[in-house]
């Protein structure tokens, strides 16, 4: 990906209302004409009824956490460029970390798949990129929300965790703050249930939400170790390790062992085989070795899952977990 070219000043929000900071800080970032703004962040929204978020056709709001306080970003897609826009204390942060959030750092020419699907599908998506966004929290939350239940099940409590919790982001963007660190490890692990979320997976937000400040750090380290040291946090393990790796560290080749669909994914569409597990998964995608994520990410984008031969399964209440 081509450096991006930055540009800064400051710019007020007239539409802005409020204390929540009227003043916006704007940056404009040269992109390649088919850069896909919307599929490169689409990880960062969790539902189509996330808070925390909007998508529209060339837009993306986003509210956030930021080592320097509360901001919202929001990006434009104008030819060949991204204008970005960003209100509230942690504004300079987040605009600072844009060129991640866009990819920058990401190397999708580098990928050369040998596979037909792939290759077809590396070229239908030209303008993927794997999205960073330093956040470790931030992700793990919605990523321990979907231990153990369907994304149904989990995006409904994610949303329900930020109308409860959140408060409202800065800018005009109406959007609502996931709730803090410091918010979820004070709560106790009753006043999850309402919200769809058993005690197991309660408890282990409060754990990860307790050790917030050590957690971010790890966006210093290289993917591997800090997918091994947030595994030494009780009820982290390899899929919510690589879940974070994939979306705060931007790791192209990071893959979720553990989750019930992609092996099946991968097998049907590089090896016609409608079963497999994480070794096969993992057999046939190490030609793909540093980008094993990006092509997981091109066969989902791709829709190329097995034919179902069973109903989906069903959404359950907590008491069942």
């Amino acid at each position: 990906m081509p450096e991006l070219r930055r540009q800064s000043n400051v710019c007020t929000a007239g539409e802005c209302v409020g204390e929540l900071h009227t003043e916006a800080l704007e940056t404009v970032f040269r992109m390649p004409a088919r850069f896909d703004l919307g599929r490169t962040l689409a990880p960062l929204r969790h539902g189509p009824q996330d808070p925390s978020v909007r998508f529209a056709t060339t837009e993306v709001w986003r509210a956030s956490w930021t080592p320097e306080g509360a901001a919202t970003l929001h990006l434009i897609q104008e030819p060949g460029q991204i204008r970005a826009r960003a209100w509230g204390t942690g504004a300079g942060w987040l605009l600072d970390a844009t060129p991640g959030l866009l990819g920058c750092d990401d190397e999708p020419a580098s990928f050369r798949p040998a596979h037909p699907v792939l290759t077809r599908l590396h070229r239908r998506f030209a303008g993927l990129r794997i999205c960073r966004t330093r956040a470790v929290v931030e992700t793990l939350v919605p990523s321990i929300l979907e231990q153990k239940v369907t994304t149904i099940e989990a995006v409904r409590s994610y949303r329900a965790l930020i109308i409860a919790l959140g408060e409202p982001a800065p800018g005009p963007s109406g959007l609502l703050l996931p709730p803090s660190a410091e918010q979820l490890a004070a709560l106790p692990y009753w006043r999850f249930h309402p919200m769809g979320i058993e005690r197991k997976r309660a408890e282990i937000i409060s754990r990860v939400c307790a050790q917030a400040g050590r957690l971010e750090t790890l966006t210093s380290s290289t993917s591997l170790e800090g997918q091994r040291r947030l595994q030494t946090v009780p009820g982290v393990g390899p899929w919510t390790a690589s879940e974070v790796a994939r979306i705060a560290w931007g790791d192209a080749d990071a893959v979720r062992l553990g989750d019930f669909h992609l092996p099946g994914l991968v097998s049907w569409a590089l090896a016609g085989e409608r079963h497999a597990d994480d070794a096969r998964m993992l057999e046939l995608l190490e030609p793909y070795r540093g980008h094993r994520g990006r092509a997981v990410r091109l066969l989902q984008l791709g829709g190329r899952y097995p034919p179902r031969r069973a109903p989906r399964m069903a959404t359950r209440s907590i008491r069942a977990l």
